[in-house]
């Protein structure tokens, strides 16, 4: 097994792009959600779960530690621009602001906004865009610092440093969803591994282990719940699709992916392989 794609994503919930190569470091990928949203309305650090239309937005590394921004009519603003946050805001119909990463102590900077309903399972079906009957799911997998805080602080990670695919499971997604348009944007790896023939989703195998991928070492801890935002509408070609997530929910326990941390910090290529060390 080897490295087939590395990704990055320069703004949490916004489109990023590949890369050769990486670092990997304690907290996850350098140079990876950098900058995130906050949300002028309802305060608090946002992502696509809440508003989805940052996934028609894409970003990518600019000079001096900034982002430039591509919007869904095809122009482009760096986050460096004074009217960045309002061209944003118009484009996604939101008031939001652009923000890089605050300190690990500015608890308050990273705590969550207001709920959308006082309801507390209803505004988790909301997120995790659960229909009646579906299950939630185990939340006992997650960190407990993000029943309080958006993200681990320090970080505009949803939960763990990375988050790893097989190209088994985009080519078995797309075998159960011949009318979707399966695309590994929808689901926003770290890197994905080159399995090969394997069938299903073999990563959820993984779980529990250690392997060794350039110079690096990680820890695979727990498959990934999946949540609204697989649905999300990205573009044209890749619309609005609640099919996918009936299908991962009813069919994969809920899980596509798998999420691991940063055991030795190290570099990593497309092409290296993938070596389990237990």
């Amino acid at each position: 097994m080897h490295i087939a794609q590395i990704w990055q994503y320069p703004v949490k919930s916004m489109i990023g792009g590949t890369v050769d190569r990486a670092r990997l470091v304690e907290s996850g990928m350098a140079d990876d959600r950098t900058w995130a949203v906050r949300d002028e309305v309802r305060g608090g650090i946002r992502g696509a779960k809440k508003i989805g239309a940052l996934m028609k937005l894409a970003a990518r590394h600019d000079a001096d530690g900034a982002v430039l921004i591509t919007l869904p009519d095809g122009s482009s603003v760096s986050s460096n621009d004074e009217d960045a946050a309002a061209r944003v805001s118009a484009a996604i119909e939101h008031p939001v602001t652009l923000w890089p990463l605050a300190p690990a102590d500015d608890l308050d900077f990273y705590r969550r906004g207001a709920a959308d309903s006082d309801n507390i399972i209803e505004e988790m079906r909301g997120i995790f865009g659960r229909e009646d009957g579906e299950p939630l799911p185990n939340f006992s997998i997650f960190p407990p610092v993000i029943t309080e805080f958006e993200s681990p602080p320090g970080t505009y990670l949803d939960a763990f440093p990375l988050m790893i695919m097989s190209t088994s499971a985009l080519r078995s997604l797309q075998q159960a969803l011949p009318d979707s348009a399966i695309d590994v944007r929808r689901f926003r790896p770290s890197f994905v591994v080159d399995t090969g023939e394997q069938a299903g989703h073999p990563e959820f195998d993984w779980t529990g282990r250690r392997a060794a991928v350039g110079d690096a070492v990680i820890d695979f801890d727990a498959p990934c719940p999946r949540c609204v935002m697989v649905t999300r509408e990205i573009s044209d070609e890749l619309p609005q699709d609640r099919a996918v997530l009936r299908h991962v929910v009813r069919d994969l326990d809920q899980n596509v992916g798998v999420y691991a941390t940063v055991t030795t910090p190290g570099d990593i290529a497309v092409g290296d392989q993938l070596r389990f060390l237990d």
